[in-house]
Order: C-alpha cells, then sequence, then structure tokens
C-alpha cells in the first residue's frame, strides 16, 4: 500500500511562486508514488477576522488554484477542512491531552499575537492542535513541512507519546517529515532576506500564480538586486540576484553555472526581462485554467463533496478508535 502525505494551506492570501515551487510543483509528482490528502485549512483562516462572503470566495478559489496547478482529484483527496466534523472532535480530545507548556514554547504563536494585538484569541494558540488532529485523522505517514512548520510536528509527534502513554499503541501513526528532493527556497522579491509569503502585506514581494502578465513583468523588474553588475550566483553578497536566478534555475532547467555563461557581459536587467517572461509562460496556463474553473462553481461543490466522502471514510474510522480507547460512546 502507498504511503499516506498530507498537507494543507490556509484559505488566506493567495498561492506563490514560491509555493509553486516549492511545494505545488512537487506535489503532482508525489500524486503517482503516495497515497495524497491535500486540504483547504478554512478552520485555520479563522483564528484571524474574515469577512464571511470574501472567506467562502476564497476556499473556491484555492481549490482552483489546486486544480490548476496539477493536482488530479481522482488521484488526490482534496476537500475542505470544515466539512470533516471529526477535525474539530479529535482536536478538543487533544486538547484536554496537551500540556500547556508544550503550547507556550510555539514561537509562532507569539509571533502571530504581535501581528494581531487587537485579536489575539484562543484559536491562535490552540491552531498548533487542531493541526496535529488534521494529521492524525488520516493515519498520515509523510507531512511536507518548511522550517516555520517543523516546530508544530514535533509538537503532534509529542502529542502521539502523550496518547500512547495515557491510552497506549494503536490508534495514531507516528508521522514524520517529509523533505522535497528540488528544496529550492524561494525569497522575497523586495527582501530577500525572508521567504516569500502570500501573507506578505507588500505585494510587490510575490508572484502570485494567478497574476497577469504584466503584474508578473513589473515585479519582476523592480525585484532587489545589489549594486554589482556582474551576474554570478552568491547568496550571502548578492542575496536579491541568487534568488532571481534560483527561480531561473528552476523554472528553465538550466543550472546556476549554465545562467552565469548565458549572462556573461550582460546587465542585470537582461536577466530580468527573460526572467519575467519565462515565469510568464510557466504560470500563464495555470492562470488561464484558473479562470475558466472560477466561472463553474457546480464543478468545483462537486469536488468538494467527493474529496470529503472520501476523507470522510477515513477520519470516521480513526475518530471510531478514538472514542473507544478514550470510553466516549460512539454515534449509532
Amino acid at each position: 500500500m502507498k504511503k499516506i502525505i498530507l498537507s494543507g494551506s490556509t484559505v488566506t492570501g493567495d498561492l506563490t511562486l514560491g509555493n509553486y515551487i516549492g511545494a505545488m510543483n512537487n506535489w503532482k509528482k508525489l500524486q503517482e508514488d503516495y497515497n495524497c490528502f491535500y486540504f483547504l485549512a478554512d478552520l485555520h483562516a479563522l483564528t484571524v477576522q474574515q469577512d464571511p462572503k470574501t472567506l467562502k470566495e476564497r476556499t473556491y478559489s484555492f481549490l482552483a488554484q489546486y486544480l490548476a496547478l496539477g493536482l488530479d482529484p481522482q488521484k488526490n483527496t482534496i476537500f475542505v477542512q470544515s466539512h470533516i466534523p471529526e477535525h474539530a472532535e479529535l482536536a478538543w480530545i487533544l486538547t484536554c491531552l496537551t500540556p500547556i507548556g508544550y503550547l507556550n514554547r510555539m514561537t509562532q504563536f507569539k509571533e502571530k499575537s504581535e501581528k494581531n494585538v487587537k485579536n489575539i484569541n484562543a484559536g491562535l494558540y490552540t491552531y498548533p492542535i487542531l493541526m496535529a488532529a488534521d494529521i492524525l485523522l488520516y493515519q498520515t505517514d509523510l507531512v511536507p513541512v518548511g522550517e516555520d512548520q517543523r516546530q508544530h510536528l514535533e509538537l503532534c509527534r509529542d502529542i502521539v507519546g502523550f496518547w500512547q502513554n495515557r491510552y497506549g499503541e494503536g490508534v495514531f501513526k507516528m508521522p514524520d517529515a517529509h523533505i522535497s528532493k528540488m528544496g529550492a527556497r524561494i525569497m522575497s522579491l523586495q527582501d530577500p532576506d525572508k521567504k516569500m509569503s502570500k501573507s506578505d502585506e507588500n505585494e510587490k514581494n510575490y508572484v502570485l500564480v494567478i497574476d497577469d502578465p504584466k503584474k508578473i513583468e513589473k515585479k519582476i523588474k523592480s525585484a532587489t538586486t545589489d549594486s554589482g553588475t556582474e551576474i554570478t550566483f552568491d547568496a550571502e553578497n548578492k542575496a536579491g540576484l541568487s534568488n532571481l536566478m534560483t527561480i531561473y534555475s528552476v523554472l528553465s532547467g538550466k543550472t546556476i553555472s549554465e545562467i552565469e555563461a548565458l549572462y556573461v557581459g550582460k546587465m542585470y536587467g537582461h536577466l530580468k526581462v527573460d526572467l519575467a517572461q519565462i515565469v510568464i509562460e510557466t504560470l500563464g496556463p495555470v492562470r488561464e485554467k484558473y479562470l475558466e474553473l472560477m466561472k463553474n462553481h457546480d464543478y468545483l461543490d462537486e469536488v468538494m463533496k467527493s474529496g470529503a466522502d472520501r476523507a470522510r471514510v477515513r477520519a470516521s474510522a480513526t475518530l471510531k478508535s478514538v472514542y473507544d480507547a478514550t470510553g466516549l460512546v460512539a454515534r449509532r
């Protein structure tokens, strides 16, 4: 049997070129070798105040982006988190098992609290437990994680240990991190010392997978570079240029050495113009497919329902085992 991989994205912002290179592009390959579960994390989105109409539309938008990026709903289980009530049920049970001290260690709570000083709610504090429930419900073997989520996966593994100490083994699998072989880390266009993020407040810092060609060209051309002229890869001294060269390399298939040779005697502007065209050609079909899908909410509803039906088979089986272990009376 294929191992199970589970991953998801909070339905805030839009997916970026960094998401495409760092995760989505790999997800298409994973679907051939693993039993893949991908979810739209709308419950996690509620930790920040959302406009209801926007949240609903963005959930459809994220699903359309997933499909436009090539995820096959026949080969993958793609679903909306809130459509599986077992997520919230298991999260509460695990909350009653998790020591407060472990939550106090979560660095992301501190960072998000600083950004949301007017809305430091309990969900911001406990959402790593919901994340653990997301993972454990599906008997997940592997979780693709970046550095910013490693701490949450470790907490999930700790929670499995707490469970086993109290209720014994056999209910949950111990999940491991899945490290992408490509591993390209795409940085902000204006601030190359930080990762490109869909939640960045400055839209010049990222390229969205659904940006139109003019926006892509403008953002790439205005990307930060150093004051030199020689096109060479130097992540420490030429962070901005090196970031652009990394994007160029991943999307074109050329090595860094080949790119350096291609631009001997040329200016940064030449590389930016060519890179913008490469990005436009790469994301053009994605945007076209996305716009087509967003015109057909009936089809997106069908995909959501089919994915939820498949996901609930595994989620309900896990929750039944949880009920049996904890002494809760299962529904009849």
